[in-house]
């Protein structure tokens, strides 16, 4: 049981389980929503993804300025009741009759902002609610909600989609978001507002980018991660339109095929404290970098019948590697940087990576139009391959275990 004994912990880990869940659903409804019933083009869904993550782009780094200098939980609470109700609107909408492209735009784009608040508060609070000598146990507790939600949330979305609806898919989502919240505000724990000194907040936004991109690990890791998620993100702005489309799968198969091959994000979660202590951190996160770059390739390859297990082994392979790196990259960061940076550098980290999917969704858009569905995927898996070179010529290469530093650098700190 371990942290989950402490009760406000095992609130934390309960506001996240079903959260998760909720939002693994809405990943694929969007989309088959947008395919199915608003017949939406490869374009016009790859712009939806771009709709759901440009907000990293735009307030990324302002937001973690705030989580340095405000209470995290109380973003955490408005964040959770903001998408909530957002969501809502398209069963009700759905329902009227009244449901148009563009409102599903504007839904995600609402919906994105206020991720954006919620991911970037959310591991800058886990550390001023539990001691740093268990943030690793913490971290891997919450990456499992995460692996298990992936594995349940392709066939409860698919199944949803094909036997209700997919704004009854989107309602289950929402309810989730409402979840979420009222365990967040039931967490007993007082969270203590961080004494720091209020300056502009560009020269705060410079801070954490100096971290990031002055330590070698950290700014290896977040040039993985921006590489990595350009590339992805094009794939993922176009595989349901292949598959729906190229493949003739329905939305049921679709969502069985991604719960079998995200076995691999529970068995990371579930290993990645065995691996580490076995090969090292430093190795596992480049290794495991490798492991998507290799099994990535497959995806292009999948064809109907039995060809569909080249999609399986390649979901499982990328799902795997990708929960070690974050396990691994959010508990170094937690690790190594001062509290009155945490938010910025956590910023800075999740504005590379997620800053990337917006322009990586446009690139799978424009990419779809001139080379096709499978030649976008075949591109989009090159990119990934590559991205796994950062790590491996870091210099996380001549190490077998992170740096347990007890703080990096920091101007002016």
């Amino acid at each position: 049981m371990g942290l989950l004994r402490d009760g406000d912990f095992r609130r934390l880990w309960a506001a996240d389980v079903i959260s998760q869940v909720g939002t693994g659903v809405s990943a694929l409804a969007v989309p088959l929503l947008a395919v199915t019933v608003l017949d939406a083009t490869g374009f016009e869904v790859a712009l939806l993804r771009f709709g759901q993550t440009v907000a990293f782009l735009l307030i990324g780094l302002q937001v973690g300025v705030w989580c340095d200098r405000l209470r995290c939980r109380p973003l955490l609470v408005l964040a959770d009741l903001g998408r909530f109700l957002a969501l809502l609107s398209v069963p009700v909408t759905a329902y009227l009759g009244v449901l148009t492209l563009g409102q599903l735009y504007a839904v995600v784009l609402v919906v994105g902002t206020l991720t954006v608040v919620f991911d970037i508060a959310h591991p800058s609070y886990v550390p001023r609610l539990v001691a740093r000598d268990h943030l690793v146990e913490a971290n891997t507790k919450l990456q499992l909600n995460r692996s298990a939600a992936a594995i349940a949330a392709p066939t409860l979305a698919g199944a949803l989609v094909q036997w209700v609806s997919a704004p009854a898919a989107l309602l289950v989502d929402a309810c989730t978001y409402l979840w979420s919240a009222l365990w967040l505000r039931s967490i007993r724990a007082a969270e203590e507002p961080p004494v720091v000194e209020r300056r502009r907040m560009w020269p705060e936004v410079r801070e954490g980018l100096a971290v990031v991109f002055g330590h070698p690990v950290l700014r290896a890791i977040g040039c993985h991660g921006f590489t990595f998620a350009l590339f992805q993100s094009a794939h993922l702005a176009v595989v349901v339109v292949f598959l729906v489309r190229d493949l003739h799968l329905t939305p049921a198969v679709i969502g069985l095929l991604g719960s079998t091959g995200l076995c691999g994000a529970v068995s990371a979660a579930l290993l990645t404290g065995r691996l580490t202590a076995w090969l090292g951190g430093a190795r596992l996160m480049w290794v495991s970098g490798v492991a998507c770059g290799v099994t990535f390739p497959l995806f292009p390859l999948t064809t109907p019948g039995w060809g569909l297990v080249t999609y399986v082994v390649a979901t499982f392979g990328t799902s795997f590697g990708i929960i070690c790196l974050s396990v691994l990259a959010v508990s170094y960061r937690q690790a190594v940087c001062p509290p009155h940076v945490l938010g910025r550098v956590n910023a800075t980290s999740h504005v590379l990576v997620w800053g990337a999917i917006p322009l990586g969704s446009l690139l799978g858009g424009v990419l779809s139009t001139a080379l096709g569905l499978r030649g976008t995927l075949a591109v989009a898996a090159a990119g990934v391959l590559l991205s796994s070179l950062w790590l491996v010529l870091s210099p996380l290469r001549g190490l077998r275990d992170l740096p347990a530093a007890p703080g990096v650098p920091v101007a002016g700190g």
